[in-house]
């Protein structure tokens, strides 16, 4: 590659784009950070003021059409004169200048309009008018600050040739004519067009979209200078979009093959022809930030970032692909189809994005733009024709909506588990793989998935390499006692998990029995705040599409309610893959079929049904069991006291207080539910009972269960004000109960049992007063498993099992063990 003999090695190159540029106020920043660079040489390169190439591609293509240009063309001349009025102190010549180039630029529309199909030269001449005239402003405006800048049109001296590769410079003819425009133009530095070039017959052409950044390579590399600095308005390469993953963090540093990578699978990085001039010069960029000239951005070089910063550096998708596929049996073990099948796509000039082959070589699969999808059909049906007629080829399928996720990093080469990490993200996202493909460098891991849960998978893969915190999209219904307590939790927690975690929890939806609200993250989380905003109606399915639009890798419902009706949309959202977290026994309890529905729709779906609270308020009660079963261990019996409620109460009874009014004191303490009934009829009791022999596989149900209920038969169905009022009803026969208990030295505790066959009993007890039961603390929870293992001395689990702050406890961290399963770092 020629260059400019003789350069000193302190010159440095920059280029703006377009929004660095959309106004006066932003050209004069621009001015501000060029003319406060104290390099001994420097270049400025400039793209088009920002949205005047996409305006100059409509006007051409309006007038080829026979539309009407001259307005959009009268509009954009007004902005570029505009423009030099507010920057310009002196904007005469400059005025005169712009309406000179429009007036050019008006009369190639013209022959556009008469010809309907223009020459690529005059579209190219059209195209590249932006970066002419914005070129001007910024030099006419460093003049009048007193810069010493020459202006360079680069149609002047680069040659360009068009290939199918793309633009190729012929350094020695554009070196030659750069030398001999510098002898015209001695000043230190220089303001040069981006884009545009002159092809070898000395005919304007351009460097095709977003080729300004190629620009700046270029002349970087003929001024020699020694570093370049690619302004726009990010800061630096992203670790993702931004778009789609609002999280994504800019990278301090990549090497120039992960640049390559990223910018090859459309990540907006940088042009993918730039990377080329820097490679053999050695030449290192950086990606800066116009607005925020203070931060260091990304340095791209040959050596790239080695501070340990994980095997994954960054991650892009490509979208509005198509996934094409050659199978048969006739392809395996014949030479040549793999080069068939290329050659067939070259002739139709499709570029192939991926490709995808089994060892089996049953089935050749190519990723191409959804556009070329038909045309790629076709080619390969022509060139595979004989062998679909002979049947040794099943057939070509195309399947469109197609993305590509990649993942791209130098450290990934030799590091194990980077491709299972990635895989294990996307399952736990519900994100199916439709192919993959890996290069023998092992730097980017490439996977075609369906369009539709592109978003998801970034940020789910995203969050899996700890590039962002693992998000999960919450939706709580009931906020009474239970929800209430939970909510605070979680505003509490969230910026601790956040900080300490990576746990990302975002609050989208909240329901009541008649309403809902449904919103958009807020970091503050002020839940009370947002149920002041009018809500909508409580439509449980319209909120689990809520929960899901969101496109976030993972989406939870906290069920705090204790509603059946709610327990039965369980099936349905665990079967769209939403994770269901629970202190509601309804659904563990209920009916037996719906219970299976709920096992099998996690089975399929992968979703986790959690449900702690359902027994034991925070205790780990169904944990504890989960572990002893799953180690082998053979259940015998489950004693347990497992209502709060009812503990306190017995606790309390001593005889000297009637039982009434220490149903009354309860109720007023709010350790009864609002119809204390609820309590003392045993169905809690026998609900939680239920749970646990299901988690011991048996199929027992609520009729299964034999219960004793306190409450005197004739107060059973009658209103809840008339029950409390015959509260005294219950004194005598509990009195009675007690002093029989006490002559045979025993107290009287509401017990649930469960033997290892099934049978199954809640009812009030009299236990020895050395038993386990008899000396709880008053609101306590007790539960006792016998097992093979602890048969002579059983394990017991004891401790506060009612009350809404330990229960919101228990849930909150079934929701932080739901967050570890799915790849949080706790």
């Amino acid at each position: 590659m020629a260059t400019l003999p003789s350069a000193s090695p302190s010159c440095r190159a920059h280029k703006f784009g377009g929004s660095s540029l959309a106004d006066a106020s932003c050209i004069r920043h621009v001015a501000d950070l060029v003319l406060a660079d104290d390099a001994e040489r420097q270049i400025v390169i400039t793209s088009a003021m920002q949205g005047t190439t996409d305006a100059l591609v409509a006007l051409a293509k309006t007038a080829a059409s026979g539309g009407h240009w001259h307005e959009p063309l009268t509009r954009l001349r007004q902005r570029h004169l505009d423009t030099a009025q507010a920057l310009l102190a002196r904007p005469e010549a400059v005025l005169a200048q712009i309406d000179r180039h429009c007036d050019e630029l008006a009369a190639l529309l013209h022959a556009v309009a008469l010809l309907r199909q223009p020459g690529q030269a005059a579209l190219d001449r059209i195209h590249g008018m932006g970066e002419v005239l914005s070129t001007l402003l910024l030099h006419a405006h460093l003049r009048e600050r007193g810069g010493d800048y020459a202006l360079l049109d680069a149609r002047d001296v680069l040659v360009i040739r068009q290939t199918d590769l793309g633009a190729l410079v012929d350094w020695d003819a554009s070196a030659r004519l750069l030398a001999d425009w510098r002898r015209a133009h001695p000043q230190r530095r220089v303001n040069i067009t981006g884009f545009i070039a002159r092809d070898p017959d000395g005919f304007p052409t351009t460097l095709g979209r977003n080729g300004s950044d190629y620009s700046a390579a270029i002349f970087a590399s003929l001024f020699d200078a020694d570093e370049l600095h690619l302004w726009s308005d990010v800061d630096g390469v992203l670790s993702a979009d931004p778009r789609i993953v609002p999280e994504a963090v800019p990278l301090p540093a990549l090497s120039y093959c992960e640049a390559c990578e990223l910018a090859y699978f459309g990540a907006k990085v940088i042009h993918p022809q730039t990377l080329t001039p820097a490679i053999a010069r050695n030449l290192p960029i950086l990606m800066r930030n116009t607005f925020n000239p203070a931060f260091p951005g990304t340095r791209i070089d040959a050596d790239g970032d080695h501070a340990g910063r994980g095997p994954v550096k960054g991650l892009t998708l490509c979208s509005q692909l198509a996934l094409v596929c050659l199978e048969g049996t006739g392809l395996i073990g014949v030479p040549g189809t793999a080069e068939r099948v290329f050659a067939a796509l070259h002739a139709a000039r499709i570029s192939v994005v991926m490709i995808s082959q089994g060892s089996s070589e049953h089935s050749i699969c190519c990723v191409v733009r959804d556009a070329d999808a038909q045309a790629a059909c076709d080619a390969l049906k022509d060139a595979f024709a004989r062998e679909l007629a002979t049947a040794q080829v099943q057939g070509v399928t195309v399947q469109t909506g197609i993305s590509v996720l990649a993942a791209v990093g130098d450290g990934m080469a030799g590091t194990p588990g980077v491709a299972a990490r990635m895989f294990e993200a996307l399952a736990r996202a519900r994100v199916n793989i439709r192919a993959i493909a890996q290069g023998a460098s092992e730097r980017n891991i490439s996977v075609a998935i369906d369009s539709s849960a592109a978003a998801r998978a970034l940020r789910a893969v995203h969050a899996a390499f700890w590039l962002s915190p693992q998000t999960i999209a919450l939706a709580v219904i009931g906020p009474g006692k239970v929800g209430s307590a939970l909510l605070d939790q979680l505003q509490s927690a969230m910026p601790r998990l956040r900080e300490r975690h990576a746990i990302d929890l975002r609050l989208r939806a909240l329901a009541s029995r008649n309403a809902a609200w449904l919103f958009e993250h807020d970091d503050a989380c002020d839940w009370r705040a947002r149920m002041q905003c009018p809500p909508s109606a409580a439509d449980l399915d319209g909120l689990a599409a809520h929960l899901l639009d969101a496109h976030l890798p993972h989406a939870v419902i906290i069920d705090c309610s204790a509603s059946d009706s709610v327990a039965q949309h369980y099936p349905a959202w665990l079967a769209a893959g939403i994770h269901v977290i629970t202190p509601n026994k309804q659904a563990g309890a209920g009916p037996l079929a719906r219970y299976q529905a709920i096992r099998t729709a996690q089975a399929k779906s992968g979703a986790r049904f959690r449900y702690e609270a359902t027994v034991g308020a925070g205790l780990p009660v169904i944990s504890t069991l989960r572990d002893l079963l799953d180690t082998g261990d053979t259940l015998i019996a489950i004693e347990g006291i497992l209502s709060g409620t009812l503990a306190w109460l017995f606790n309390s009874f001593d005889g000297q207080t009637p039982f009434s009014e220490l149903v009354r004191q309860a109720h007023a303490l709010g350790y009864t539910e609002p119809d204390p009934r609820d309590d003392l009829s045993g169905m809690d009791v026998a609900r939680k009972l239920v749970i646990l022999a299901r988690e011991c596989g048996l199929s027992l149900s609520l009729k299964d269960v034999e219960v004793e209920n306190l409450v005197p038969e004739p107060l059973r169905e009658a209103d809840r004000n008339r029950f409390l009022a015959a509260l005294d009803t219950l004194d005598a026969p509990m009195q009675a109960r007690l002093d029989a208990a006490r002559r045979q030295g025993c107290v009287l505790r509401y017990v649930a049992r469960l033997t290892h066959d099934g049978q199954a009993s809640v009812a009030l007890r009299a236990l020895p007063a050395d038993h386990a039961f008899a000396h709880l603390r008053l609101t306590d929870n007790c539960v006792s498993f016998t097992t093979r293992r602890y048969c002579d001395n059983p394990l017991v689990v004891q401790g506060p099992g009612a009350g809404p702050e330990v229960t919101a406890a228990g849930v909150f961290s079934d929701l932080l063990r739901l967050a570890g399963s799915l790849g949080a770092a706790l």
